[in-house]
């Protein structure tokens, strides 16, 4: 599991690995019943303090995302990820159509509404250093 952390955003640090394990998991990288580092274990690899790392899990289980079993561990949780994807899907196009009104009152044309998008996304993996 790869996690890069940065000081120099306003996001948390629990936010981030929050985030960006939940990524993971609905990216594929991280598959149902695999087993994830320890509490302890990630906060050390992470120079983070344990409370960190134990409030990204709580809300990754909370999520459901991952599960954890007393004394055993914790692990990507084996429920529907396409469900999960479904649910955020339809958070983006309640977005969309709070956006085309708006856009449609300042004269915005599709084109130029994809543009802006585009550039919005660049921005936001340029912030996080992700791909180009």
């Amino acid at each position: 599991m790869n996690l890069i952390l940065s000081n120099a955003t306003d996001r948390p640090i629990y936010e981030q690995i929050y985030h960006q394990i939940r990524d993971q998991v609905l990216g594929g990288t991280l598959v149902p019943g695999q087993p994830l580092p320890s509490i302890r274990a990630l906060a050390k690899d992470l120079r983070v303090s344990v409370i960190t790392t134990k409030r990204a899990y709580e809300e990754l289980e909370q999520a459901g995302f991952i599960r954890t079993i007393p004394a055993k561990g914790s692990y990507v949780a084996e429920n529907n990820t396409a469900q999960i994807r479904e649910g955020y899907l339809a958070q983006i196009e309640e977005h969309f159509s709070a956006v085309l009104p708006l856009a449609a009152s300042c004269g915005l044309g599709q084109e130029e509404l994809v543009d802006l998008l585009r550039q919005s996304y660049q921005a936001d993996q340029d912030a996080k250093g992700g791909p180009r």
